[in-house]
């Protein structure tokens, strides 16, 4: 084999197994879509990631765990008002339901980053590997927001912007 089809080999294999773009990521018949993030304080431990999952199979699906390098721990959450409180619980995992979505958003279902290892800031990015029960594993690139957003910016808007 020549040296041009060997270098043309190497890279297609970095491309196609290195982390997914932070917009809409295919994995078989799921879709993970606008995986994003809020920024942190510089002396913030923790953070959460928000994202949406479709599933075009007629086989249902469960997000079973994250990880992350920024973090010292990853955690699948809920969000439940009891007697008037706020608080955040683990869950053991996300159902995706057979031709169907999830939405992780603030307020409610979310992926909790524990014991960030460095603020997260806006404008940049990180990586974020899910593993689905079924479907297998994958890792997305997740979008830093600014503090208090509450949706993912559009391409060409700002947090600010209707």
């Amino acid at each position: 084999m020549s040296v041009v089809r060997v270098t043309a080999a190497v890279l297609a294999a970095l491309v196609l197994t290195g982390p997914a773009l932070a917009h809409d990521v295919k994995l078989g018949a799921l879709e993970i879509q606008h995986p994003w993030a809020r920024a942190t304080a510089p002396s913030a431990p923790t953070g959460a990631v928000y994202l949406a999952l479709g599933n075009d199979s007629q086989q249902a699906d469960r997000l079973v765990s994250a990880a992350s390098p920024v973090a010292g721990k990853v955690e699948l959450h809920t969000h439940l008002m009891d007697n008037g409180t706020a608080m955040m619980r683990e869950v053991k995992a996300i159902d995706l339901p057979s031709e169907g979505s999830v939405t992780l958003a603030p307020g409610g279902l979310h992926i909790m980053l524990i014991g960030l290892k460095e603020p997260l800031v806006k404008g940049k990015t990180f990586p974020l590997t899910l593993t689905f029960e079924t479907a297998g594993s994958v890792t997305v690139e997740v979008a830093i927001q600014g503090p208090g957003a509450m949706a993912p910016e559009e391409e060409g808007k700002s947090d600010h912007q209707p």
